[in-house]
């Protein structure tokens, strides 16, 4: 309350000091010509001495006519300035008026911009305060033991059908029997995560790479990381990021390793980072790559909050030939299709074994191996993505055109338009200095605009993120019990921020 009373102080001060000169009535008794009138009265009186002189003969008429003249002018010259030393006009009340209601308005203005964008009671946090509390967030982090401990008081292992729970146990039996096989530790380390045994999991990635020593690969390496990760309940630890740095130490394009190295940045309020690292990722990434979906569905909230609010993800790539490969190679001699499509079939094949994929990417494989003339897998791959997009009428059309050969139509590929190479360049000159300026103020506006104003489901989830991304949990689950209170009538926007805090740890 004393900060408004202060607030209202100044403000009347402010609108005192200008307004006053402007409609301060003047005194009319006012004597700042005082002197100039005395000398014109001393020189009349001079004139009445000089024509007694000259009567009494003091004066001869030369003389005296000679005085006359100097008095004269020196009596010209004091009206003269009596007149400047006389107050000008005033302006007219009309005037005066509009320049009153200018200087109001703006005071006015001012105050309601503050209550707008302002955060009274909210501490100072200069660029400096705000990088030590990063760096102390980020030294500050529990290690993995402390970190698998405490969420394992809270995790929920899945349940397991008692087939595959018998094929883990054959598999557990024989990696004991041959403890230093590295593909049974890798095939035992995966399924163990899989099942939810996330120690377990740890441990024997962990064993295959002292196993494999230095013949461990990057993504051996990446994997042991991503498996802390998800073990800490997906806190970057420090055992997690010596992992990942491990792997980009052996292979700096690993995608799995940056992508967990930016989370790690934002887990410890540098957003600013978090968006290069992810940014560069996606520019070196395929839409079939595992990290990509993540990052695209954070990418809004850190660009905004690393001061690019008005990013666009670059266009993505494909591991499998585009559409206008299968065009071209639709023209070529079915002798000549091998040399064109065979490799980037292969490589799409494996990716969606692997990974699976989106119905366009299965079209694609299927038109590629049509071309190539391999119809007993146009009609094996066929049956498997029919049962992947059993619930997807159009996904199922679009299959079934490519295993006829019906498609592709058109060239064109679906994509977003990137970054302009201005917004390229503004990115790269932005140090992180500045970008970290302009953080804490935009998530204190959005915040403070939603805990008055309300908002819709979109804004309460960019709110909810960007403060968790900064490390303010209190701050979002106080946002949170608010954005349930304002959309409560509301399901579809309450389920959806509910779904959003479980995502970012929030709520269970």
């Amino acid at each position: 309350m004393l900060f408004w009373i202060l607030i209202a102080v100044i403000l009347v001060l402010v609108a005192l000091i200008f307004l006053l000169p402007l409609w301060r009535q003047r005194d009319e008794a006012d004597e700042s010509d005082t002197t100039e009138r005395h000398d014109m009265q001393v020189y009349r009186d001079q004139l009445a001495e000089v024509d007694r002189d000259l009567a009494r003969g003091i004066l001869s008429p030369d003389e005296a006519e000679r005085a006359r003249i100097e008095i004269s002018r020196k009596l010209l010259e004091a009206d003269r300035a009596a007149r400047a030393a006389s107050a000008p006009p005033r302006a007219p009340k009309a005037a005066r008026l509009a320049i009153s209601v200018v200087i109001l308005a703006c005071l006015g203005g001012a105050a309601g911009l503050y209550l707008d964008l302002g955060a009274d009671g909210y501490a100072d946090q200069p660029i400096n305060a705000r990088l030590a509390l990063a760096d102390q967030s980020y030294l500050g982090r529990p290690h993995q033991d402390q970190a698998e401990a405490d969420f394992a008081k809270k995790y929920r292992k899945p349940q397991v059908d008692a087939q595959f729970s018998a094929l883990m146990d054959r598999l557990r039996d024989a990696v004991a029997a041959r403890p230093n096989d590295p593909a049974g530790l890798r095939l035992l380390a995966r399924n163990e995560i899989n099942v939810g045994n996330l120690h377990a999991g740890v441990a024997a990635q962990e064993k295959l790479i002292a196993v494999l020593g230095d013949k461990a690969t990057a993504e051996d390496a990446a994997s042991l990381g991503e498996y802390r990760v998800i073990a800490a309940g997906g806190l970057v630890t420090p055992e997690a990021e010596a992992a990942f740095s491990k792997a980009v130490t052996l292979d700096k394009s690993n995608g799995r390793a940056r992508y967990y190295i930016g989370l790690m940045m934002a887990q410890n309020g540098r957003p600013d980072r978090t968006f290069r690292i992810w940014d560069a990722l996606l520019r070196d990434s395929t839409r079939q790559d595992d990290w990509v979906q993540p990052v695209l569905d954070n990418m809004p909230t850190v660009a905004w909050l690393a001061g690019q609010p008005d990013y666009q993800p670059p266009e993505l790539g494909t591991l499998g030939p585009s559409l206008a490969d299968l065009i071209a190679a639709e023209k070529l001699p079915q002798d000549q299709r091998a040399t064109a499509l065979s490799d980037k079939v292969n490589a799409l094949q494996t990716q969606l074994a692997n990974r699976g994929g989106s119905a366009e990417d299965w079209a694609t494989l299927l038109a590629g191996l049509r071309l190539l003339d391999q119809s007993e897998q146009v009609t094996a791959i066929l049956s498997e993505a029919r049962g992947v997009f059993a619930k997807a009428p159009e996904a199922l059309t679009l299959l079934d055109q490519a295993a006829e050969g019906k498609w592709p139509f058109d060239v064109a590929a679906a994509g977003q338009t990137g970054p302009s190479a201005e917004d390229v360049r503004n990115a790269q000159d932005m140090t992180p200095e500045d970008r970290q300026k302009m953080i804490q103020g935009m998530v204190d506006g959005l915040v403070e605009r939603l805990e008055t104003e309300g908002g819709d489901a979109s804004e309460w989830d960019r709110g909810l993120r960007a403060l968790m991304t900064l490390n303010q949990t209190d701050r979002a689950a106080d946002l949170y019990a608010k954005a349930q209170t304002a959309l409560a009538d509301d399901p579809a926007a309450l389920a959806h921020i509910t779904a959003t805090a479980k995502q970012i740890g929030l709520a269970q």
